[in-house]
């Protein structure tokens, strides 16, 4: 495999994909992000994309967000709906609740970029330590930063969310399981 091929629920999470992807792949890897309109929509057409695609050398990635579903319901209806019939390797990965939370799993990072430091002090407070279990890090976000715009977000921190650091679970399965699909 050389070429990793993202399927996102929504352009904000290519978005944030573009700038961390290079800093999980390994050399000699390509990779390109197919946002859709929606979770609907992802599942509704991203299986034809993956049995259309042509590169035998590709491996997927299907990321989608839990929202307020099982994870593992949510994530079962997701490999359910694809089957390829070149039998590449698609890596099915849930972010809990929401994208954000991997932003919010890295506080640091984000208080650096949008020069809030009481977003790095906030890491100390038990309810982000796991980001993953917050209602909305989306509203959480807003606190720190009023106006905080989802798009904009993820541009920004996708090159500066540190694997190492990350409290979020969500995020650190998908970047393990990047670098697994990847190896």
């Amino acid at each position: 495999m050389t070429e990793l091929v993202i399927l996102t629920e929504e352009p904000s999470a290519g978005d944030l994909l573009d700038g961390l992807l290079p800093r999980l792949l390994p050399e000699g890897w390509t990779f390109r992000c197919f946002p859709y309109e929606g979770k609907q929509d992802l599942e509704k057409r991203a299986p034809t994309l993956v049995r259309a695609w042509q590169n035998p050398d590709a491996a997927f990635v299907v990321l989608r967000d839990q929202d307020s579903g099982d994870c593992r319901d949510v994530k079962a209806r997701l490999v359910a709906r694809f089957d390829d019939p070149h039998k590449r390797p698609i890596l099915f990965r849930i972010a809990c609740r929401e994208l954000e939370a991997w932003i919010v799993g890295d506080l640091h990072a984000f208080a650096e970029e949008f020069s809030v430091p009481t977003a790095a002090k906030a890491m100390a407070k038990a309810k982000f330590r796991n980001p993953d279990t917050l209602g909305s890090c989306y509203l959480e976000l807003g606190r720190f930063v009023p106006g905080y715009q989802k798009r904009d977000g993820a541009r920004r921190m996708g090159r500066l969310l540190d694997p190492q650091r990350n409290a979020s679970p969500s995020f650190q399965a998908f970047c393990d399981g990047v670098r697994k699909i990847s190896s």
